[in-house]
C-alpha cells in the first residue's frame, strides 16, 4: 500500500479542482430559466463556514492530527453537470434526509479519502490501496455510514440559525446512477469543504442541496449576515433609548394592610372605622418590585412621601 493513490485519479482530480467553477449568482441556465433562483446565497455561505469549523472536531480524533476545514465558494449547476465534472473513480454517494424539508442532501466523499481513514482506524498509517478498488468492502461501507452519524449532528446545529432541519444518512452507492432521489436534471447547490493537514494536498468532501428543497427557505438564504462584532446603529440605538426611558411606571404606597375577621367583614356598614396603624417607614412599590422605604409628609400643599432608602436587586435576580 502507497499513499498516492492511482495516478490518473490524481490527474484527473487536479484537473477537476483546477476548472474554474462559476459562482453562485452567475450560473448557467437550462430551458431558459436560471438554475439559482436565489440569488447571492450569502447565508448558505455562512452556514457552510460554521460546519467546516465543527468538522474539525469530528476528522482530527479520527486522523490523530491537527487538520484545516474550510468552505469553498457555493456554485448552482445541473445534478448531471456535477456528475461530469468528477473524475471516474472511487467515492461514496450518501444521501441525507432532510426532515421536515421535501427531498434529500447528498454527500460525496472521495474513494480514496475514506480508504485512507479506514487504514486509520484499524491501527494503519493512514494509506490507501494502490490502484485504489471500484467498489468499497463492508469495512468500508461501515466507515462511510458511521461518517455519515457522525457529521450529520454538526450539520444540523449548522442550520439552526436558518432552519431546524434533521439530517439522517442513508444508504451510500458507489455508482450515482442508482440514486433514485436525484434527476440528471435537477437544479443543485453545492458546498465544498477541503481537509487537509500540514502542507499535504487537500482531500475534499461535497454537500449538494436540491434547489426545489431549499425554496421554502429562500427569504433566509439570501439575506445578508452581519458579524457579532459590527456596531449598531446610533439612530437606531438613541431612538430605542429613547423609547425605553419614556416608558410609565405606577408608582404606589402601602400605607397600611389592616387584617380583619369575615364576621367583622360582613357586619361593616356606612360609618363603621377601620383602625390601621403604621411606622415611620413605608414601602415604596414600581409596578409589583419594592423600590424603597419612604416617610409619610407633605410637600406643596399635596400628600407626599420621602425617599429614605433605595432597595436595588442584584442582576441575577431579573435573569
Amino acid at each position: 500500500m502507497v499513499n498516492d493513490g492511482s495516478e490518473l485519479a490524481v490527474e484527473l482530480e487536479d484537473d477537476r479542482r483546477g476548472r474554474p467553477r462559476p459562482g453562485a449568482a452567475h450560473a448557467t441556465l437550462l430551458a431558459s430559466q436560471s438554475l439559482n433562483p436565489f440569488g447571492d446565497l450569502h447565508t448558505l455561505q455562512h452556514l457552510s463556514a460554521l460546519f467546516a469549523r465543527a468538522m474539525r472536531g469530528v476528522f482530527e480524533p479520527l486522523l490523530r492530527r491537527e487538520m484545516r476545514v474550510w468552505a469553498e465558494p457555493l456554485v448552482v449547476q445541473r445534478f448531471a453537470d456535477y456528475r461530469a465534472e468528477r473524475p471516474e473513480v472511487l467515492a461514496a454517494w450518501l444521501p441525507l434526509s432532510m426532515a421536515p424539508t421535501p427531498g434529500r442532501a447528498l454527500m460525496i466523499l472521495d474513494g480514496k479519502f475514506v480508504l485512507e481513514l479506514l487504514d486509520q482506524f484499524f491501527g494503519g498509517t493512514g494509506e490507501a490501496p494502490h490502484p485504489l478498488p471500484t467498489e468499497f468492502s463492508p469495512a468500508a461501507e461501515a466507515m462511510i455510514a458511521r461518517l455519515g452519524s457522525m457529521l450529520a449532528p454538526p450539520l444540523k446545529r449548522a442550520w439552526e440559525p436558518l432552519a431546524r432541519i434533521d439530517f439522517t444518512p442513508g444508504h451510500a452507492e458507489s455508482n450515482p446512477a442508482l440514486l433514485t432521489s436525484f434527476d440528471a436534471e435537477d437544479a443543485v447547490i453545492v458546498t465544498r469543504f477541503g481537509i487537509a493537514s500540514g502542507a499535504a494536498k487537500p482531500a475534499f468532501l461535497d454537500i449538494c442541496y436540491p434547489v426545489l428543497a431549499l425554496k421554502p427557505h429562500a427569504p433566509m438564504l439570501t439575506g445578508k449576515v452581519h458579524g457579532r462584532s459590527a456596531a449598531p446603529d446610533p439612530a437606531w440605538r438613541n431612538g430605542l433609548t429613547r423609547a425605553a426611558m419614556a416608558v410609565r411606571f405606577p408608582v404606589r404606597s402601602v400605607l397600611a394592610e389592616p387584617v380583619i375577621s369575615l364576621e367583622k367583614l360582613m357586619a361593616l356598614k356606612a360609618g363603621d372605622v377601620i383602625p390601621i396603624s403604621f411606622g415611620a417607614d413605608v414601602p415604596v412599590m414600581v409596578g409589583g418590585d419594592r423600590l424603597g422605604t419612604g416617610t409619610v409628609g407633605t410637600a406643596n400643599g399635596r400628600a407626599a412621601i420621602k425617599l429614605t432608602q433605595i432597595e436595588r436587586k442584584p442582576e441575577e435576580d431579573f435573569e
